[in-house]
């Protein structure tokens, strides 16, 4: 009786406690499940797994049989270009109403990525329409100028950004290119441009003129502007690494453009200019990622091939530990490169994600494309394997849409803003 009163104040007397675990484990049991629904990066959208099978395939198929023949000549296969805009690449993001794929930046990213493995040069090509062009257009573009280009955009003109000028590569709003007006209905460009990628084969170019240089940066305006207005060619540069794509240096001499053509608003290209260079930065980093991993699956099935003293080269440790290192490099990029895509369609800022994902991608593709050339050996230092390609076509990425200084000073001033008293 004793024993059973005693039991029943212990019971009492710990109740609260029990009811008090059983809360605390009821909200842990759903705070699991919360954590347990959240995606890891490599978490796809059918839609996106998708358009990944379709650009690796396109990529294996219509560009690598050409990269060889494209480097050496310094042109892009008018097949290629035709394929990238059947397959629906050139306007992933546009929606289908214009002619688009209505699909997420991930997903243009994802294309951006498949392509480098094969072509960095095709990829870029693809990066430019979609995460400056047409976005461009999307998020600033007046509805008619939407329903006018974007649809072109999307089935078979190229479009071109040009902002960097001979003495505004950096301090990009140092730029020279005026727009005076003609009237009440036109505008008048002159001036130049340099270092255009896609200009050669482009139809519609956003250019970036001054139509007040009293006002400095806040006279910047974006005009539309098609080529057939009188936009030349003055040369086309014989580069380094990803020869395949054409940059150009181009000259506007009295180019006559419609007042309607001003995106977004007169004075407010500088704006347009920053904000959207910041999404570019996340297409670099996407191609970067990309030819890192190229680089390294064409190098890879070498070293489990070549033999050395009685054994695959790729079981010496030293390699083993090299190419481990490259692995985790290159996964690394590619979270930063990943997350930035998914906080900038979450809507949340992704400045600094942005800059570091460029600036880490564009280091880690040279060192593995570096690597890549080592690891082949003798025949990789020749033009008979691809790896000296990709080494080549690595060293842009520490040089456009933002030096790499630039992206350091970018993420500086972030950091000092976080810390700074």
């Amino acid at each position: 009786m004793i024993a059973a009163t005693a039991s029943a104040s212990l019971r009492r007397a710990f109740a609260p406690r029990v009811a008090g675990r059983l809360a605390v484990s009821a909200s842990s049991m759903a705070a699991r499940r919360s954590i347990s629904t959240l995606n890891s990066l490599h978490t796809y959208t059918e839609e996106e797994l998708l358009i990944k099978d379709s650009a690796a395939r396109f990529a294996r198929e219509q560009v690598l049989p050409k990269t060889k023949e494209m480097d050496e000549k310094e042109t892009m296969d008018p097949a290629v270009i035709k394929g990238l805009f059947e397959g629906g690449f050139m306007g992933i993001e546009t929606p289908a109403a214009l002619e688009g794929a209505e699909q997420s930046f991930t997903s243009a990213l994802i294309v951006i990525e498949e392509l480098a493995k094969i072509d960095p040069s095709v990829s870029v090509m693809c990066d430019v329409q979609n995460t400056l062009v047409n976005t461009v257009f999307r998020t600033y573009g007046s509805e008619y100028l939407q329903k006018k280009y974007l649809p072109q955009l999307a089935t078979n003109k190229m479009g071109s950004f040009c902002l960097t000028e001979a003495g505004s590569g950096s301090d990009a709003f140092a730029l020279k290119t005026t727009a005076k007006k003609d009237g009440d209905s036109h505008y008048i460009i002159n001036g130049s441009k340099m270092f255009i990628t896609n200009a050669g084969e482009a139809e519609i170019f956003l250019v970036f003129a001054n139509i007040d240089p009293s006002k400095g940066y806040k006279g910047i305006t974006c005009f539309v502007v098609e080529k057939e207005w009188g936009v030349q060619i003055a040369k086309k540069e014989s580069k380094l690494g990803i020869r395949a794509s054409s940059t150009c240096a181009l000259s506007f001499d009295e180019v006559r453009v419609p007042v309607e053509n001003i995106m977004g608003e007169a004075g407010k290209g500088y704006k347009i200019a920053i904000e959207i260079l910041n999404e570019g930065r996340i297409g670099i980093a996407a191609q970067m990622v990309g030819l890192a991993q190229g680089a390294y699956d064409v190098a890879l099935p070498y070293l489990f091939e070549r033999k050395q003293f009685g054994q695959h080269i790729g079981n010496f440790q030293g390699l083993q530990h090299q190419y481990a290192q490259a692995a985790v490099e290159i996964e690394a990029a590619r979270l930063l490169t990943y997350n930035a895509a998914r906080r900038k369609e979450e809507g949340k800022n992704f400045v600094k994600e942005a800059a570091m994902a460029k600036l880490f991608a564009s280091q880690v593709a040279e060192r593995t494309a570096s690597k890549a050339v080592e690891w082949f050996g003798g025949v990789g230092f020749t033009r008979d394997m691809p790896a000296e390609r990709f080494l080549r076509d690595s060293k842009i990425g520490a040089i456009y849409e933002g030096s790499s200084n630039t992206i350091l000073n970018t993420i500086a001033k972030i950091e000092q803003k976080k810390y700074q008293n």
